[in-house]
């Protein structure tokens, strides 16, 4: 198990913004919840070839990263962590919207949605970069 105990996230593994990290918290408050860690996560599928997974979980994996950022573990299994290197959660509370939203490194394009992408290795799918309407996330 990778342990990295730091008040900052190294960038080079994932980066949780304080907003996010904030963002995480409240939900955490709201369900009146402890010993929680957000789990950052990739699966196949999606329009692009990959989609992003966020959830919150009180198991830690054996090959789980395990990241501290302001105040909030972070947990990565170590197929997602190569596709994750760099990236950076981020939550945004915009007019169109608000909510979590990954930056990542790795995306060579992202669906329209921003919920899926492709690598520059992998991770084909058939929407081409574009969900044309039919991303069900």
């Amino acid at each position: 198990m990778t342990v990295l105990e730091t008040t900052q996230i190294d960038t080079q593994v994932i980066n949780l913004t304080a907003s996010a990290a904030q963002a995480v918290q409240d939900l955490l408050a709201k369900r009146n919840i402890e010993g929680y860690s957000l789990r950052v996560f990739i699966s196949g599928g999606g329009c692009s070839g990959f989609q992003y997974g966020m959830a919150l979980d009180n198991r830690i994996m054996e090959n789980d990263s395990i990241i501290e950022a302001h105040g909030v573990k972070v947990l990565v299994d170590e197929m997602s962590l190569s596709y994750l290197q760099g990236a950076t959660v981020d939550y945004v509370d915009e007019v169109m919207g608000s909510g979590f939203k990954i930056t990542n490194p790795n995306a060579v394009s992202t669906c329209g949605c921003g919920n899926s992408f492709r690598t520059k290795d992998g991770g084909e799918g058939g929407g081409g970069g574009g969900c044309g309407g039919g991303c069900s996330h």
